[in-house]
């Protein structure tokens, strides 16, 4: 897998949210887009992640961000993530990894002490253009959002 760099183009996708309606990356040409990968809906540190966006949202849009958090998860467990939790941005699902490899987002990594293949947690800004602002690759989900507010110059919501 090859990672994104700032200034590289993002691939575009077209995924079905979690009611189940086609969201693709091009719908968003004009707008900046905050895109992150999360390994799984309801555990407890996507839900901690997914959590900080949803309670940082209002201030994200009002710099002018979509948020867009992705994951393998089917549309109808992202519905109810969206509903357990209280969630106002699109989930989008990828069963395939198909756009956890274009974007670097799926490979090996280290789980309890073993070699595992899978979704590996990252963040992706991308402009109205739609180029790659900032590829952040193997975050922590706690304490995520506040560090890229910070990488963003916003400050502390």
């Amino acid at each position: 897998m090859t990672n994104l760099d700032k200034g590289d183009t993002a691939p575009d996708f077209t995924l079905l949210d979690q009611d189940e309606h086609p969201v693709s990356l091009s719908d968003f040409r004009g707008r900046r887009v905050i895109l992150y990968f999360y390994p799984a809906a309801q555990t407890p540190g996507c839900t901690t992640q997914a959590c900080d966006f949803r309670d940082s949202l209002a201030s994200l849009q009002g710099a002018g961000y979509t948020v867009l958090g992705l994951s393998r998860d089917i549309p109808e467990k992202l519905r109810a993530f969206r509903d357990s939790d209280g969630l106002t941005f699109p989930l989008l699902s990828d069963p395939e990894h198909t756009v956890h490899e274009a974007y670097g987002a799926w490979g090996e990594k280290q789980n309890y002490g073993k070699t595992v293949t899978g979704v590996l947690r990252s963040t992706f800004v991308i402009d109205e253009d739609g180029n790659i602002v900032e590829a952040l690759y193997n975050v922590k989900a706690t304490g995520h959002v506040a560090r890229l507010r910070k990488t963003l110059g916003l400050a502390a919501a």
